[in-house]
């Protein structure tokens, strides 16, 4: 009776239209069509982020790394940044409390996709915190994503795999505690939502509150979400849902501090210091809708169709300093206060089938599919009239400063952004041990409109080709190799006031992937070559149009990557890996050096023999020095240089189960205190979190 009471519950939860996000896909067998439900915690064997088509790690010739529910749960990592500062290959440059870049073989990530679909971020940049309570798994596919992206960059695509109903009832609660008043709880509850167990259904629910290591800033977020599943034959399922996710950050920065002063010697800011009024605010909401639906079509093929719908919103009103204070004084900086307002609304609908076609006496696996998008931008920003007001030393400032009324100007964006791919791939069974797969992608994409003064009118078509091949060795090891190219539209005009055109990318990369402990164990080494041309770069002022004008950059990055995930012994399970890549301009010079060159990540947890119950566990973040070269110049004629040296962050996890329902874990990061600077993508940044401590309270029921 009480599990009967909850899954009612929990299907009047589901009702509502605004309250859940989560993709739920049952697989559908071609010789048993049976839905699979999975329940409990297991190893993700497959991934179709690449291809569309199933294949495992060692079948794949890209590189992919997954953070599991399991690794999130271990090491609290509940927000997007945690996940992807464990992850291969990935540096999170975090420029402002709420803004964040990502970077992979030396270029920017753009690509973020929940189950496989997605744009490009507008600007390249993601506001607001993005909560991981949702997901299942989150796989990074490094490289050029050409074949099922078509735009952005040749680094990496971020996928989200949605959590899924489960056949049978189970949940989830969760309270966290820790450092800086950090409250958090989590709810999630799965359960057939019939008698026949036809119609399934997932809830989650997550809400946090915490202050922060600098000074005046806290958050304040919470996440509704829900998914319905059906079984409308024993050939089809169809799935809905939608989520909401709502950020309430107070005092945030907007800019970050300076890092040098006038005559060219760093700043030394406590870790506490920051910019921000304590006035000002940053709201962004995030709703998300979706539908999907899979059809076995006979024989082996199947047919998957799926729509999302995204709106996110953003108002806030925020406090920016600039300029470079004196080294005697501390003086020099000036307010720029202003308010914002912004909407941004997408529409994604894929539809692809996968199925096998004869050929040579063998079966080739075959995808066809094409993909319809369409964005809206909107911003509109306002000023007061007190822009560059002095507001004396940093090290007094408490963030007491007068708000104005910002009514002296306004600009803003609108643009719209339409993209519309097919594509089709094909993995040739030339051999039992040798695969090869090709694939084309043809898109062509458009934005019309302004953004800030400057027009981002352009229409490209692009066909994108893709081609990677796999050889087993034996039993354990498989060689590949794979080159795929993708693109990206710019708006920038240069010094001719014609467009300087799109931005385009490759990457091409040759590998061995080991599989051992039945699949339990993945290895991989990657050498790759990255390339990015005629990224638009800021090149001066035309005053005859009153624009600014751009030229386009070439860049190549060249590495390699050891990437290990998997279980060495049942109890032991061990992730990470490290990084090293070479990036230069067309003139041989060292380019983007804010982007670390080395990077170790590694991340471990044990269940302690003869000690039932316990689990330990370690991470650790590694990364060599970054700098960024500074206008001021030295006596010399040289510029000045702002620094981060290498520096390590250590995790230490440490979690028992008292009994099969109830569990507790301990974090604590940055063990050591270390003071860095999480990032210098920009002139101004500011110091990471010192050591902190949560702890977590389970029960599952």
């Amino acid at each position: 009776m009480p599990r009967t009471a909850l899954a009612l519950a929990l299907a009047a939860a589901l009702v509502p239209p605004a309250l859940a996000d989560e993709a739920a896909t049952a697989a559908l067998n071609a010789t048993d069509l049976d839905t699979v439900h999975v329940t409990g915690k297991r190893r993700e064997q497959t991934s179709a982020s690449a291809t569309r088509l199933d294949l495992t790690p060692r079948e794949t010739p890209q590189s992919v790394s997954r953070v599991t529910r399991e690794q999130m749960d271990d090491f609290g990592l509940d927000s997007v940044n945690e996940v992807l500062a464990t992850t291969t290959g990935v540096t999170v440059e975090q420029v402002e409390t709420d803004r964040t870049y990502y970077t992979a073989r030396g270029f920017d990530i753009t690509n973020f996709q929940v189950d496989g679909l997605g744009i490009p971020l507008p600007y390249g940049i993601q506001n607001g915190d993005i909560d991981t309570a949702v997901y299942q798994r989150v796989e990074v596919l490094r490289g050029a994503n050409g074949l099922l992206s078509s735009t952005g960059n040749p680094s990496a695509t971020v996928n989200f795999i949605r959590k899924r109903p489960t056949a049978t009832f189970q949940g989830d609660a969760g309270l966290t505690v820790g450092s800086w008043n950090l409250r958090r709880i989590d709810l999630d509850l799965s359960a057939p939502l019939n008698a026949a167990g036809s119609v399934r259904g997932r809830a989650v629910a997550a809400w946090q509150q915490d202050e922060s290591h600098l000074d005046r800033y806290s958050r304040d977020k919470q996440l509704l979400h829900a998914v319905i599943e059906a079984d409308l034959s024993p050939t089809t399922l169809l799935t809905a849902g939608a989520s909401r996710q709502e950020n309430r950050p107070n005092s945030p920065m907007w800019g970050a501090l300076p890092m040098y002063y006038s005559d060219g010697s760093p700043t030394a800011y406590d870790t506490s210091t920051s910019t921000a009024a304590e006035w000002s605010y940053w709201d962004t909401d995030h709703t998300r809708a979706f539908v999907e639906l899979q059809q076995a079509l006979g024989g082996d093929w199947n047919l998957r169709a799926a729509f999302n719908h995204e709106d996110k919103r953003e108002d806030s009103e925020l406090f920016y300093t600039f300029g470079v204070p004196d080294p005697v004084t501390g003086e020099g900086l000036m307010a720029y206060p202003s308010q914002y307002g912004g909407r941004f609304k997408a529409r994604f609908a894929d539809v692809y089938a996968t199925g096998t076609m004869a050929l040579g006496g063998r079966r080739h696996d075959v995808v066809l599919g094409g993909s319809w998008a369409r964005g809206e931008n909107h911003e509109l920003s306002w000023y007061g009239d007190d822009i560059g007001t002095p507001i004396g030393r940093l090290e007094d400032f408490d963030g007491r400063y007068p708000k104005p009324a910002f009514d002296a100007y306004a600009d803003g964006s609108d643009f719209d952004y339409a993209r519309e791919s097919v594509y089709a791939t094909v993995r040739w069974n030339l051999h039992d041990r040798f695969k090869l797969i090709t694939g084309v992608n043809r898109s062509r994409v458009e934005t019309v409109g302004a953004s800030y003064g400057e027009p981002v009118d352009t229409e490209e078509r692009r066909t994108l080709p893709f081609a990677g091949a796999v050889l087993d060795l034996g039993a354990h090891y498989s060689l590949y190799g794979s080159y795929g190219e993708i693109f990206s539209q710019q708006g920038e005009t240069g010094i001719d006031d014609r467009p300087v055109g799109p931005v385009t990318g490759s990457n091409a990369e040759i590998g061995l992937k080991g599989e051992w402990l039945d699949g339990a164990m993945d290895v991989s080494l990657a050498l790759f070559r990255a390339r990015q041309d005629n990224l638009a770069e800021y090149a001066g002022f035309n005053p005859d149009t009153g624009r600014s004008y751009y030229a386009g950059t070439d860049a190549e990055s060249a590495g390699f990557e050891l990437d290990v995930s998997g279980r060495i012994r049942p109890n032991w399970w061990i992730g990470g890996g490290y990084t090293r890549f070479d990036l230069e301009d067309a003139a041989g010079n060292e380019a983007r050096t804010y982007v670390p060159r080395q990077t170790l990540r590694l991340s471990t947890s044990v269940r302690v023999p003869r000690v039932d119950g316990l689990k330990l566990g370690a991470s650790l973040r590694w990364q060599d020095g970054i700098h960024r070269d500074i206008a001021i110049l030295d006596p010399a004629g040289n510029p000045y240089r702002i620094e981060q040296d290498a520096y390590a962050l250590l995790g230490l996890m440490a979690g028992y189960d008292f009994s099969p329902q109830w569990n507790a874990t301990l974090n604590i990061d940055n063990v050591t205190d270390e003071k860095y600077i999480p990032s210098l993508y920009w002139e101004q940044a500011f110091h990471g979190a010192p050591r902190n401590v949560s702890l977590s309270i389970n029960y599952r029921f």
